[in-house]
Order: structure tokens, then sequence, then C-alpha cells
């Protein structure tokens, strides 16, 4: 079963984390499973960019983004060119390595 690994980030995930996810699972539910709580102000339905996270290896083993994804990373902060939406990025067969940025373009941090 592929790993994802947490880079450290100072308030969501400070020790940084290494979970385990079944391929076809987004990044976002995956880490929501094991604790680590992204933003996902819309629910994850793909309307926000609050689940950014940046994939520093294993981007080219995810699925393809959509139009209204790429649409929607173009608002994100912090875009490079390995980032994705977390809820919309589904594991494939290879390990991950994830940031997550230290920004959202989010007024309001949500608690979910």
């Amino acid at each position: 079963m592929p790993q994802i690994i947490f880079l450290p980030h100072e308030e969501i995930c400070p020790e940084g984390a290494v979970i385990e996810a079944e391929p076809g699972t987004t990044i976002c539910d995956a880490a929501l499973e094991h604790g680590i709580e992204i933003e996902h102000a819309c629910e994850k339905s793909c309307a926000c960019t609050t689940c950014h996270v940046i994939v520093r290896e294993g981007f080219d083993s995810l699925n393809e983004a959509s139009d209204t994804e790429e649409d929607l990373l173009d608002k994100a902060w912090g875009l490079e060119p390995e980032s994705r939406l977390s809820c919309q990025a589904e594991v494939g067969d290879e390990d991950l390595v994830v940031e997550i940025p230290k920004y959202t373009i989010n007024q309001v941090s949500e608690n979910h």
C-alpha cells in the first residue's frame, strides 16, 4: 500500500507524518482519516483552494487534474507546478511526499 509522507507544517502537522493510503483515495481523505486536519472549506467539492498541497515526490502517479481543478489552482496561495487540490488528487501506486502550504486564501479557518 502506498505511503504518504507529510512534511512538517507548524500548525497542522508539526512533526510531519507517514501514513498509508489505499490507491484511489484522495490525499485529503487519507490525511483526515489519520488526524491530519487539512482545511477543506468547500467540503471537498472542488469549489475552493483551502486543501491545496504541493506534491514533492510521486506527482506523476496521481490521477490527472480536471479543468475545474486547474482553474481553481490558479487562485491558490504559493502555487507551484506540482500543486494539486488534495480533495481531487487520488493516490496511485507510488509513495508520495506532500507539503501543506503555510497559508491558504481562506480568511477564517473552519474547524471540521
